[in-house]
């Protein structure tokens, strides 16, 4: 099927170096918050890439829980494959398509896991049918029937039915350390405004890049 033909003009005010903040983090915190405001589905939805220590790039996406200004903060199966090529190559990619804004973000970065407090802490605040699902999944294993998956689920709510679920051991947070943060910003015939921080010791270099 040729789709060449698809095509829309990006309009949007632009995005001019003095109106950027100095701070990556908190020029992320205006555009997300301007996400929420419009209503975005799931504006906190990120890809995140990776890849093992044999080269081949792994996507998916995930959902960002946290941020501040060490880093940006998932949640997982410490046996997921991302987990398996986190261990392998402890760096990651992040997208944020805001695509109804004309806006994307891209972060690279070296992974760290997050402490166990900082896990159980947001575990604790998760839904419980979500702690229970955490117990269940051997995430990116092969399954033969979404039927064991479901006896599982039973299993797992008559283990834990007095009490809280606890943290599991096999489950956690990462945090991905920005030395890369990329504001992208469509503009009329391809045009585009896009602005790069790269990490400088403390500090932060700002530059235009070409569309």
């Amino acid at each position: 099927m040729d789709i060449g033909d698809m095509r829309r003009d990006f309009e949007s005010e632009g995005l001019d170096r003095d109106h950027l903040d100095a701070s990556p983090f908190r020029q992320f915190e205006h555009w997300f918050q301007d996400a929420r405001n419009a209503g975005l589905l799931e504006p906190n939805a990120m890809s995140l890439a990776t890849a093992g220590e044999d080269g081949q790039p792994d996507l998916r996406t995930v959902l960002l829980k946290y941020f501040d200004d060490k880093g940006f903060v998932f949640y997982t199966n410490y046996g997921s494959r991302k987990a398996r090529e986190l261990a392998e190559n402890p760096k990651a990619a992040l997208l944020f398509p805001w695509i109804a804004l004309n806006r994307q973000v891209i972060v690279q970065g070296p992974v760290e896991k997050v402490s166990k407090a900082e896990s159980l802490r947001y575990f604790s605040s998760r839904p419980r049918g979500s702690q229970i699902g955490a117990w269940v999944s051997e995430q990116s294993k092969v399954i033969t029937s979404r039927g064991l998956l479901e006896q599982k689920v039973a299993e797992i709510k008559q283990r834990f039915s007095q009490g809280e679920v606890p943290l599991p051991s096999f489950w956690g947070g990462y945090r991905v350390v920005p030395e890369r943060i990329e504001f992208w910003q469509g503009r009329p015939s391809r045009l585009h405004d896009r602005f790069e921080y790269l990490r400088q010791g403390d500090d932060w270099l700002i530059q235009r890049l070409q569309p």
